[in-house]
Parts: C-alpha cells; sequence; structure tokens
C-alpha cells in the first residue's frame, strides 16, 4: 500500500462514514447498536482491500457501500444462523426443564453451598456437573493433574454435603 493510497483509503473513508452508519441504522440492523460493529467491520474489509479501490474518486462511494452491502449480508446470514441454533437448543433443552422444577428453597441452598466453596472447587464441580464432563476432562480442562482433581472434587463435594446438610438442618 503506497502513501497515497493510505490517504485516498482515508479521505474516502472519513467522506462516507457518517452515510455508511445511516446505511445500517436505517431498517436495516436490529438492534440498532450492531450498525457501529457493521461500519467498522466495512472499514475493515475496505483496508484489506485498499489494492482494489477504484481510482476515480466518485466511484470510492460507491466501492464502500458494496463492502457494506456484503458485510451487513454477511451479518443477516450469521444471525439467522445464530437464531436457528437458539431455537435449536432450545427445543432440547425447555422440556428436559419441564420435567423437574425444584423447589425455590433447594435451589437458593445449592447455590449458597456452591458459593462457599473455593473458587477453583467450584468451578471443578460445575464442569462435572452442570457442563457433564468426567473427572479427568474436568482436570485437563483445568490444567490439573488428574489425582489432584480427583482429591479436590473429593474435598468439594464434603463441603457440599456438609453445608447442604447444615442448611437442611437450620431450615427444619
Amino acid at each position: 500500500m503506497t502513501t497515497d493510497q493510505s490517504a485516498q483509503m482515508r479521505a474516502a473513508l472519513q467522506g462516507t462514514a457518517d452515510d455508511l452508519l445511516g446505511y445500517f441504522e436505517r431498517r436495516r440492523t436490529h438492534p440498532r447498536e450492531d450498525a457501529a460493529d457493521l461500519l467498522a467491520e466495512t472499514m475493515l474489509q475496505a483496508w484489506r482491500r485498499v489494492d482494489a479501490m477504484p481510482e476515480a474518486p466518485e466511484r470510492r462511494r460507491m466501492w464502500l457501500f458494496t463492502i457494506a452491502a456484503h458485510v451487513l449480508a454477511n451479518h443477516r446470514r450469521s444471525a439467522g444462523r445464530r437464531n436457528a441454533l437458539a431455537d435449536r437448543l432450545r427445543a432440547q433443552v425447555t422440556p428436559a426443564a419441564e420435567e423437574h422444577v425444584a423447589d425455590p428453597s433447594e435451589t437458593t441452598a445449592v447455590r449458597d453451598a456452591m458459593l462457599r466453596l473455593h473458587a477453583a472447587h467450584r468451578e471443578l464441580v460445575m464442569l462435572i456437573h452442570w457442563d457433564g464432563f468426567t473427572v479427568t476432562e474436568a482436570a485437563e480442562l483445568l490444567g490439573l493433574n488428574a489425582s489432584t482433581a480427583r482429591s479436590r472434587y473429593s474435598a468439594a463435594r464434603q463441603q457440599l454435603r456438609e453445608a447442604l446438610l447444615s442448611s437442611a438442618t437450620i431450615a427444619s
């Protein structure tokens, strides 16, 4: 990239940035806060393609809007994929959530007991019970020796058991 190209790109972006932002904001992005991110992505794409920038200054504006249209199309496709994935996940999770509705006092007791654990023990328990990893897999994720993870897990379970028993005693 030459110094001249750099100066031309800066001028084209400065002269078009407000119009590009308006292009994204008006009826094209939801939520509207995405408009600034799309503008930034458009600018990034333009800089990556600086060698393809038209020589004629009057064509640069349309060139930038063409890039913006492609960025917007990619954004919409990505949003569609995210929404479809969220729908599939909701469909898988919702029936399981409806099968067992926990007693709020149980939920509070478990949450409080978990919060009393040391952060490293809490993360280990969450990986095993909430995320479905084995102790060995959780150890690998946390960068621990498997035997260290097993002993920490055992200690965490004992602390949880004691905390839940004491909260059950207090509640009754």
